[in-house]
């Protein structure tokens, strides 16, 4: 999988956590079978218990071999449980949130894909159409996100699984769709997974922004998504954190409330993603 990484700016090759096990499950008649298993919220449960154990421990060594993990600005460097590892909090001298109003920054470290919502409130993602609606349950009103921006943010196993708020405000709305676990990648591309997956909701009235709605995904073997309570945030405060598992999320911009910044753009059009950092600027407010 090729992405791109505007700091280096250069192209990266990647590969998809555990891919030859994907390919079998969503490729192989017999792996589609135990699929149906493996993308429960049982199968989900069951690992995320297995990875709060102590003998989850003895994962990290080699995972931080594998992914050259730097645990340098991170608060712990000895955990109990892959889990612990896993939700690991970086010092907070070590999170660089760009403050400047305007400025719209990533929820996440995470790989960008910018998509435009079309006047009858439609996009493709991947490949599959979706309606803004089937994105939030038909749950709430997203007539007046006609013509806005869709921005998805897919989190890799190495990433920083703790995201922030993208701006400053209040929660005016936050609820749970129940769903399947599907891997975010190319290999479910025959699965609508932002329709399929368990994901969390919320609708955020931002100082700069607007109405902005954000949107968690679930996917394969997440244990939980971990939204903490909040009434008011604040911009680059901590929203919550993903247990064990690739993750996604997912912003609603309405029209004409932001600028993506040209090269995001760029090469979203070509649909390659683009290497983001948690806090770091993406965009400014038209």
């Amino acid at each position: 999988m090729r992405i791109y990484d505007r700091h280096k700016r250069e192209y990266i090759e990647t590969e998809q956590y555990g891919q030859g096990k994907l390919q079998f499950l969503y490729g192989n008649p017999i792996g589609r079978i135990l699929l149906r298993l493996v993308i429960s919220s049982f199968t989900s449960r069951l690992y995320g218990f297995y990875n709060s154990l102590p003998v989850s421990a003895k994962k990290i060594p080699p995972f931080i071999e594998k992914y050259q993990i730097s645990l340098d600005e991170y608060e712990k460097s000895e955990f109990r449980s892959f889990n612990e590892f896993f939700t690991r909090k970086r010092r907070p001298e070590a999170i660089h949130i760009d403050l400047h109003p305007n400025a719209l920054i990533s929820p996440a470290d995470s790989k960008l894909l910018v998509y435009n919502v079309t006047d009858d409130l439609k996009l493709t993602v991947k490949g599959s159409p979706y309606t803004l609606e089937e994105l939030v349950g038909k749950k709430i009103d997203v007539s007046d996100y006609s013509g806005g921006l869709c921005l998805v943010f897919r989190l890799c196993m190495d990433d920083y699984h703790r995201y922030c708020f993208i701006d400053s405000g209040k929660v005016a709305d936050s609820f749970f769709i129940k769903g399947r676990l599907h891997t975010v990648s190319s290999i479910s591309k025959d699965y609508k997974i932002f329709k399929e997956n368990a994901r969390a909701v919320t609708v955020c009235e931002t100082e700069h922004f607007g109405r902005v709605i954000q949107i968690e995904v679930g996917a394969l073997l997440v244990g939980r998504i971990v939204n903490h309570e909040r009434k008011t945030f604040r911009k680059g405060e901590e929203k919550g954190f993903f247990e064990p598992g690739g993750s996604t999320i997912v912003l609603l911009l309405k029209k004409n409330t932001a600028d993506i910044d040209g090269e995001l753009l760029e090469q979203s059009r070509q649909g390659i993603e683009t290497v983001v950092r948690y806090g770091e600027r993406i965009g400014q407010k038209l």
